[in-house]
């Protein structure tokens, strides 16, 4: 049946296109069904073709708005994190220049420091966002730095403490409190290294904050202003 119909059809053309004919041409009523249900196929396909382009669109532009807003989050959270480590850790660099450089105050400040990465590690897959791996890669390494010279300055800042405690000894030997002595001036020189390490960092948190300006369409010194207006 499908191929009388096309065979018809073919037929109907040809008649038509043959030179001199003008007359119309008679064709069966199951013919003129065939011929009408084809144009309906064409605009069935056709329309279901637009549907399917325009769904593969719109699934295109929501994926690609949604990874925008999820690059701008990340570069939100990342910016303010980064930027209130680098004022946490520039406190602590002022701390040192007023009494013991390495008191209560001073380690308060570390230790709030490592409250900041610690957050920064609580959400560390959200850093894949970004699309930028250079950018990726500098944030982490700072963290990474950071956070192990901080700790070094807590562990020689404790065994500081521990030697301090021997020395006041009365039953040190002269060798004995010499060498203790020696050992605690290469801590010193040590921990002293770690702190200008950190410091050699901070310049490097304030870089990366600003790369990460643009992402998140947000001034991050706002931030810096408003926790000065605090402690002001």
């Amino acid at each position: 049946m499908w191929f009388r119909r096309c065979a018809a059809l073919i037929r109907w053309q040809g008649l038509k296109e043959n030179a001199g004919l003008e007359e119309n041409v008679a064709l069966n009523p199951d013919e003129m069904d065939f011929i009408s249900n084809f144009s309906t196929f064409w605009a069935v396909f056709l329309g279901a073709l637009l549907a399917t382009v325009g769904g593969f669109a719109a699934t295109q532009l929501e994926w690609y708005l949604e990874r925008r807003r999820r690059e701008r989050n990340a570069a939100l959270f990342f910016g303010e994190v980064l930027a209130t480590l680098h004022l946490v850790l520039n406190f602590a660099a002022n701390s040192t220049k007023v009494g013991d450089p390495y008191g209560p105050v001073t380690i308060r400040m570390f230790r709030s420091s490592l409250g900041e990465i610690d957050i920064y590690n609580r959400n560390r897959e959200t850093l894949y966002d970004l699309r930028h791996p250079e950018l990726r890669a500098r944030i982490h390494t700072l963290i990474l730095r950071v956070s192990m010279t901080v700790d070094s300055i807590f562990d020689q800042t404790n065994t500081l403490t521990a030697l301090a405690e021997q020395l006041e000894s009365a039953g040190l030997t002269p060798e004995m409190r010499e060498r203790l002595g020696k050992r605690r001036a290469a801590l010193e020189a040590s921990r002293q290294g770690s702190f200008e390490f950190v410091m050699d960092n901070v310049a490097g948190l304030r870089a990366v904050v600003k790369e990460l300006e643009p992402i998140a369409r947000f001034n991050f010194d706002d931030v810096e202003k408003a926790v000065r207006r605090a402690n002001s």
